[in-house]
């Protein structure tokens, strides 16, 4: 392992309900020994992303009723294509060389938990996005 893989690794939150075991498949491995640290570590800047969308979309997101407000986390992560580019980004340049050949292997797979875990993250973090309206 190299330097950058190295510290790349030890900057990631350790996740004690990430249950691996002899049966555990590929997909879930890298999930848990990969995604979900990094999407933990990166989550300030995914905050911040997605109150910049807000802003850049004229605010229209605090005009929303709570079951809208997850529809457009969803559609913003889904449907706006550069917006979901700029969010993979942030993850992929986390990966250790050996992760991103092994993401390579089925990268549309690794793309869709990526972004699904992404959406339930910010959905549970509503509330934060409230109090930027008051700002």
């Amino acid at each position: 392992m190299n330097d950058r893989e190295i510290k790349i690794i030890s900057l990631r939150p350790q996740i004690s309900s990430a249950q691996i075991n002899a049966d555990t498949t590929l997909e879930e491995r890298f999930q848990n020994t990969t995604l979900r640290p990094i999407l933990k570590l990166q989550n300030p800047i995914f905050i911040a992303l997605f109150s910049h969308y807000i802003k850049k979309h004229k605010n229209k997101f605090y005009s929303l009723s709570l079951e809208k407000r997850f529809e457009y986390i969803e559609n913003a992560i889904q449907k706006d294509i550069k917006f979901r580019n700029t969010l993979k980004g942030v993850i992929i340049g986390l990966f250790t060389l050996e992760e991103y050949e092994l993401y390579l292997l089925n990268s549309s797979s690794f793309n869709k938990r990526m972004m699904k875990m992404l959406v339930e993250r910010l959905k549970d973090q509503i509330q934060i996005f409230e109090s930027k309206a008051l700002v």
